[in-house]
């Protein structure tokens, strides 16, 4: 199916997208970056002898790690059926944003990043993984099975992003000053390579305020949008809400960070001085329809993003998705967080415009904004019952 051409692709994918970095770097990078957990077109292959048996409890491990990943709204709009040692990934349609998103393409992005999870899951249980990406096509919403193929203890590199699962986030705040180095940046891009996407930095000035302009349009017409206004509105959790999905207050109101008063004195300190003009280096995030809610003060994002696939298909958006939660977890291991971009994308119209102004070859799936942070809440996740599909084997 997909293993024909893969090997060749990737290599594209790997050495085209790197910018101008250090080439003197790369090959210790890529080399550290593909000894961790193995990308999609290393795992379509015929499983080795000796059949490797998951208990019950790695089941439920491996599902509550598939199950951190990131979702468009925090719908979370994935299931998880287990037959045996297979554990399937489906779509849950019942929680896609029909009038936002038609084509399923952010919703299939989000189970990318599940899919992800549920391969760093049973490598963190010690387990070889095997994916057998869209292997249904008579059931759309079959999505990839995942299956062990023997055992081997899983790596530094592993462990370490099986504990940055905790603290990741989707940063909706302020960023907090600091530097995020090259090198964390070029990793990322490797990682991202890893999973057949491309992440993109965007360095000149005029296109990332061109990005915030098209951010605040596609805002603007997506206000005006009655059914997709009370689509988002659904998803939005009040103060004290007790729901495990959706985006919960918290996550939406933001503390001014405190000045000093002139001249110094003895309050708080003060913001440092930043050159430019942060207001156009951030892209506006999302309000939910709730105006002023979102960040006015802080530092401006340490770097700018577009993650793209070569094509727009589904398997095209699950590698994003794989792509996506692949650098998100390499980047919280160094406390680096990102606020991701989707509405210009949510547009056909706006999403042409995006891929005008950068100049893309490929397909725009997700916009990033990268910068330090150093604490945040982590949205809430459903119970183990409620994500399995064959809740009767639960």
């Amino acid at each position: 199916m997909v293993a024909s051409d893969a090997n060749s692709r990737h290599r594209s994918a790997a050495e085209g997208s790197l910018g101008p970095v250090d080439r003197s770097l790369r090959a210790p990078i890529l080399q550290a970056v593909m000894t961790m957990v193995p990308p999609v077109h290393q795992l379509f292959k015929t499983p080795r002898p000796g059949k490797a048996v998951l208990a019950k409890d790695d089941v439920a491990a491996v599902i509550a790690i598939a199950a951190r990943a990131p979702s468009l709204h925090n719908t979370q709009p994935w299931k998880f059926r287990v037959e045996g040692d297979v554990i399937e990934l489906l779509a849950d349609s019942q929680r896609q944003l029909r009038h936002l998103d038609p084509d399923g393409r952010e919703l299939t992005i989000s189970c990318g990043a599940a899919l992800f999870g549920l391969r760093l899951g049973l490598r963190g249980r010690g387990y070889i993984p095997v994916v057998d990406l869209l292997p249904d096509l008579a059931r759309p919403e079959l999505l990839a099975r995942v299956r062990p193929d023997g055992r081997a203890a899983a790596t530094a590199e592993e462990a370490e992003l099986v504990t940055a699962l905790p603290h990741r986030h989707t940063h909706r705040g302020p960023f907090t000053p600091g530097e995020v180095p090259a090198r964390v940046l070029m990793t990322l891009q490797l990682d991202a390579a890893a999973e057949r996407s491309d992440l993109i930095l965007v360095h000149d000035r005029a296109q990332v305020a061109g990005l915030a302009r098209l951010t605040e349009l596609a805002a603007a017409q997506q206000r005006a949008d009655a059914e997709i206004a009370a689509e988002l509105s659904r998803w939005v959790r009040p103060a004290g809400s007790t729901a495990k999905d959706g985006v919960p207050a918290a996550a939406r109101t933001f503390q001014q960070p405190a000045r000093a008063e002139p001249g110094g004195g003895s309050g708080n300190p003060a913001r440092p001085a930043f050159t430019g003009e942060p207001a156009l280096l951030r892209m506006p995030p999302r309000d939910f329809g709730q105006p002023g809610t979102q960040p006015a003060d802080g530092a401006p994002p340490a770097a700018t993003a577009v993650l793209t696939t070569p094509g727009d298909t589904a398997a095209d958006w699950l590698r994003a998705g794989q792509g996506l939660q692949r650098l998100l977890l390499r980047a919280a291991t160094r406390w680096v967080f990102a606020s991701l971009q989707s509405q210009p994308l949510e547009s056909p119209a706006r999403r042409g415009e995006v891929q005008d102004l950068l100049g893309l070859a490929g397909q725009p799936q997700m916009l990033l904004q990268l910068g330090r942070a150093n604490t945040a809440l982590a949205t809430p996740r459903r119970p183990h019952s409620e994500l399995r599909a064959n809740e009767e084997e639960a």
